[in-house]
């Protein structure tokens, strides 16, 4: 699959070179993009493969987790216990970061994604945005996704994505 991955990204990059951006040279110091819809995919595709692969790890040990004792007692969603809240997790986690590699439904999946990166930084691990990591300060991985979720929901995912094929209306 990194074959594939690696691949189509050099693909696209020197497809847009070669049509678009031909006579532009590299300016290391402009703050205008290089390409930005390019630069969204990557972060896209980065991304969504990072986390759909920790939902994929709890879709395949999900009853393993469903009856942990952390998700029985420590999660709690709406009143919700132990199946359910793991269930919305790995739909979140592996469904939705599915659809952003892709670029379907885009805006939905990141909201869905965003608000389950904060209810675990905010609820389940209370005021652990910065830890004290094995060699020095880090920061909670659920607050990082986090921003970069808000980031692209608020950028849009770009036009390399089945949204902006299927939903942009042409005229």
């Amino acid at each position: 699959m990194l074959n594939l991955y690696s691949y189509l990204t050099i693909r696209l990059l020197l497809l847009n070179i070669k049509t678009k951006n031909s006579m532009k040279k590299l300016q290391l110091f402009s703050a205008n993009p290089i390409n930005k819809d390019l630069g969204l995919l990557l972060i896209r595709l980065i991304i969504g493969l990072l986390m759909a692969f920790i939902g994929y790890q709890k879709l395949i040990h999900f009853n393993e987790m469903a009856v942990d004792e952390f998700w029985a007692k420590n999660v709690s969603f709406i009143g919700m216990k132990g199946t359910v809240p793991l269930a919305l997790t790995v739909f979140a986690e592996f469904f939705c970061s599915v659809f952003i590699i892709l670029g379907l439904f885009s805006r939905f999946s990141l909201f869905v994604l965003a608000f389950c990166m904060a209810y675990i930084f905010l609820v389940i691990f209370p005021g652990s945005i910065l830890e004290n990591g094995e060699h020095g300060y880090k920061f909670n991985d659920a607050f990082v996704y986090f921003t970069i979720y808000v980031g692209l929901l608020f950028t849009g995912v770009g036009k390399y994505s089945l949204d902006q094929k299927l939903f942009t209306k042409k005229g």
